[in-house]
């Protein structure tokens, strides 16, 4: 199984050649097109209670599809908005993954969900984040390009541009400032970042999109 990447930084798209035998998971609606002898079906990721938490309080479907092959196909799948798409491989160490940011992997790798804490609720992103562990690659997909930054000491970056970071560092999700500067400077929450590590950090913000589109539809 092999994989390739086209369109980025603007409109990422992954494409899988696939030999017989070969499966992956991708998010629900991630697929794109697909040829030759291949099948997919619904499954839940973790189970249904596990599964049913993600959806309501994680920002991502209950269900993933699984591709199967039974011959030489291929399979495209991309990211829900457009952006940069990447592939990373899972370390012993393991991912966290924020919600909504999952795309696709590898069969090798487990999925599962971590609750981010009360704060999380209103982060805009979701209660709970996805951890990958296991063996494989995972696929996540970013709003505009995606910056990688190896941490080594202490790094603050707003909430919503966070979109992966490796689970050998500590975090924390905490207002911006004060009271009056979580709820008026327009930076909410942060995510403080310390230890040793990679982040993968997005540079566009869709809620910080959608804020600035809504007069414009008012008018």
């Amino acid at each position: 199984m092999e994989f390739e990447i086209k369109g980025n930084p603007d409109f990422g798209e992954a494409r899988a050649k696939l030999g017989a035998g070969d499966s992956f998971h991708a998010a629900s609606g991630a697929m794109n097109w697909h040829r030759g002898p291949v099948s997919f079906r619904a499954k839940l990721m973790g189970g249904f209670f596990r599964s049913l938490f993600r959806k309501v309080l994680g920002g991502t479907s209950m269900f993933i599809n699984e591709y199967q092959a039974t011959g030489p196909s291929e399979v495209a799948f991309s990211h829900c908005v457009a952006g940069t798409l990447v592939k990373i491989p899972v370390t012993s160490e393991g991912l966290l993954i924020s919600g909504g940011a999952f795309t696709a992997c590898t069969t090798g790798v487990d999925m599962r969900t971590q609750f981010g804490g009360l704060k999380a609720f209103f982060s805009g992103k979701g209660a709970f984040f996805i951890q990958a562990s296991g063996s494989g690659d995972v696929f996540f997909g970013a709003y505009g390009a995606v910056v990688e930054k190896e941490l080594d000491g202490e790094l603050i970056i707003d909430n919503g541009h966070v979109l992966a970071w490796e689970n050998t560092l500590d975090w924390n999700l905490e207002g911006a400032g004060g009271l009056k500067s979580t709820l008026f400077s327009g930076e909410g929450l942060v995510m403080r970042f310390s230890g040793r590590g990679r982040i993968w950090v997005q540079t566009r913000h869709l809620t910080g999109t959608a804020g600035w589109i809504t007069p414009f539809l008012r008018s």
